[in-house]
């Protein structure tokens, strides 16, 4: 079964974290909650808390296959500045994982030079940030082992196309299908 690391932190947008958990969960990955503090409990950007599966101090990088970043403010600004996390993410890329981002999350990766001569996508605005990257307004953007998206609206069609990453396009399309999705 694969394995998925959904990092939370203080102020993330909670449709963009939650729907990466409800449908990989639905997919048969192993999709598990981590809090990037020592608190498992976290709260997102519009106050809505949540109980995280593990803090990152009890995160064990080598039986996950992918770290997924939900954006929203704070969140994705507490996401770049936590240098433990940053750190796995480049392992990551390195072993050629999968490492996906969503919203303003993708910024996170551009600061840490993993988008060079890749495709991204992110939430307007946010462009600048994915240094070096062939930045594209397309909903969701797969290139290489790297899976970016734009926001909220497109949460659904990353999750997708994380679950297609993961374990392969025919089970997407029946988490699709047994979500009644287009």
């Amino acid at each position: 079964m694969k394995k998925a690391a959904i990092f939370f932190a203080e102020g993330f947008e909670e449709v963009e974290g939650l729907t990466q958990v409800d449908l990989l969960r639905r997919a048969g990955i192993d999709a598990q909650m981590i809090s990037i503090t020592d608190e498992k409990e976290v709260a997102g950007a519009h106050g809505i808390k949540i109980t995280c599966d593990k803090t990152i101090n009890e995160f064990n990088e080598d039986e996950f296959d992918a770290i997924i970043l939900p954006g929203g403010m704070p969140g994705t600004l507490n996401l770049g500045n936590c240098q433990k996390l940053c750190n796995y993410i480049l392992k990551f890329n390195e072993e050629g994982k999968i490492l996906g981002a969503i919203c303003a999350a993708p910024s996170v990766f551009g600061t840490l030079g993993i988008l060079k001569g890749k495709r991204a996508c992110c939430y307007p605005g946010f462009e600048e940030k994915l240094l070096g990257a062939d930045v594209s307004f397309e909903n969701v953007e797969t290139s290489g082992s790297i899976i970016t998206s734009r926001g909220v609206g497109t949460a659904i069609d990353f999750a997708l196309a994380l679950i297609t990453a993961l374990v392969s396009d025919k089970k997407a399309n029946e988490v699709k299908e047994s979500i009644i999705y287009k």
